[in-house]
């Protein structure tokens, strides 16, 4: 049987079952917390009673606070997750309790965001949230449903096919030359970035000792997918490499990440070139190989995809040059 007592104004009810942790809660009225003391005794003797009381102490808020501690490090991503999380901790829906979220409250989320950002930024945010509370589910005891496949996600944005034209690119090029600014690394990045098809990461990852001049590749130990590939190296790209100083710390390109972010887009600006971002390099860089490698699984192995349907958002063949392969 359970016991109730009155504790200042409101009825707690208190279940004690053998095998089973003591289960608590207040009302405000008797007739509740008799009500809710004979629900959870039925579940009991079914055998499926599943204790809530910690999720319904514990916040969102906390839950992401602790995953920033125990989990984000140990993550690819850490330094953009962390700034992503911090941000979702400022938002009223970490106030609740994760027993209170539901659907209601994630689209309610989902809106407001799209107000402001993305649905691509949007899709990435729901992901992570979800994979919080999965794993706050899985690891931590939290016996919460999680709302967040139970709501429809945004349209997936359609991928990007910005592609510069000739002028653009030179004086973007132009622009990014160490005669107009102090980086001298600018220039070589993104000239080395349209030879490879690689990543800002893997530019900016690359050391000496992963670059093998006579065989012409450079290895890349941790990509974005969780695999090591190794990149084929263009005459052009091993020029490149051959015009830069070497380095103290072994990278190859000594910047980090937010710096050439920074001066990308000031030299982006200052070309006048529209709506380029510094990943459209990569879009640029597949669509060329295409033409010189028109084997999909060789161009994959340069690229890094593992899947077909990913490698077409990258490739953006021009409609005139197929029409003159056509005839």
């Amino acid at each position: 049987m359970a016991t109730l007592r009155n504790r200042n104004g409101k009825w707690q009810a208190r279940v004690v079952r053998k095998g089973h942790p003591a289960v608590s809660k207040s009302f405000q009225s008797k007739h509740d917390a008799e009500k809710w003391a004979r629900q959870i005794e039925a579940a009991i003797d079914r055998g499926s009673f599943v204790s809530t009381s910690l999720a319904e102490r514990t916040t969102l808020g906390e839950i992401i606070e602790r995953y920033m501690v125990e989990v984000t490090p140990s993550m690819r991503g850490v330094v953009e997750d962390t700034f992503r999380l911090k941000k979702l901790i400022k938002h009223p829906l970490s106030r609740y309790n994760m027993s209170a979220l539901t659907p209601n409250l994630i689209a309610r989320y989902r809106d407001e965001r799209l107000s402001t950002v993305g649905a691509g930024t949007v899709i990435r945010e729901l992901s992570c949230l979800s994979s919080i509370i999965n794993h706050a589910r899985r690891e931590w005891g939290i016996n919460a449903v999680n709302p967040v496949p139970m709501v429809k996600k945004p349209a997936t944005p359609q991928g990007r096919n910005r592609i510069l034209s000739e002028a653009e690119m030179s004086r973007l090029l132009e622009k990014l030359s160490p005669s107009n600014r102090r980086n001298i690394w600018m220039l070589p990045i993104v000239q080395f970035s349209l030879e490879t098809a690689m990543r800002r990461s893997e530019v900016l990852s690359l050391k000496w000792i992963d670059i093998d001049l006579q065989k012409r590749t450079a290895f890349l130990k941790l990509t974005k997918n969780g695999d090591s590939r190794t990149v084929p190296l263009s005459s052009s790209a091993i020029q490149i490499l051959g015009s830069l100083p070497r380095n103290i710390d072994s990278r190859v390109f000594p910047v980090n990440a937010a710096a050439v972010a920074a001066a990308f887009m000031k030299a982006v600006k200052r070309a006048g070139v529209n709506n380029f971002r510094f990943h459209d390099l990569r879009h640029m860089a597949i669509t060329r190989l295409a033409e010189k490698l028109p084997n999909l699984i060789e161009l994959s192995a340069v690229s890094g995809h593992k899947s077909l349907s990913m490698l077409k958002r990258y490739y953006h063949p021009d409609a005139t040059a197929l029409a003159q392969k056509l005839g």
